[in-house]
């Protein structure tokens, strides 16, 4: 989650999937409904090399799948070297290996977010003194 000013990532919580996939989806959704989200971004396991691998390419399906369920604006980013980041943040916390499985896929989704909110925010940095340039 992000707070309202679309600055700050925070960690809420894990989803585990149910072997329902559209079980997940309402889960994601209502979380969504309940914050009023209005943008969902998902991490794309993109591969080392920059290419679409297999987990990429379920990853994009199911966001269509999730797409179809929703009208809130639904964004990709690049999640490459989020759970190595997230396991090193916990090891630099000295949070025990059991605490810490609970929280790395937290702390990823919130790299992703964060990293995706950053880049959105200077991109618009760039746009704007583009048009003051004009």
């Amino acid at each position: 989650m992000s707070n309202s000013e679309r600055s700050i990532a925070t960690p809420y919580s894990v989803i585990t999937r149910s072997g329902d996939p559209l079980r997940d989806y309402a889960q994601i959704l209502e979380i969504a409904n309940e914050w009023q989200v209005n943008t969902l971004v998902f991490g794309l396991p993109i591969s080392l090399d920059g290419s679409l691998g297999p987990a990429a390419k379920k990853t994009k399906s199911e966001i269509k799948e999730v797409q179809k369920l929703t009208d809130l604006n639904v964004q990709t980013f690049d999640e490459r070297f989020t759970t190595v980041t997230a396991e090193q943040i916990i090891r630099d916390q000295n949070i025990s290996k059991e605490k810490g499985r609970g929280l790395v896929d937290q702390i990823a989704a919130s790299i992703i977010l964060q990293a995706w909110i950053d880049t959105q925010r200077n991109a618009n940095s760039y746009q704007n003194i583009e048009a003051t340039n004009d």
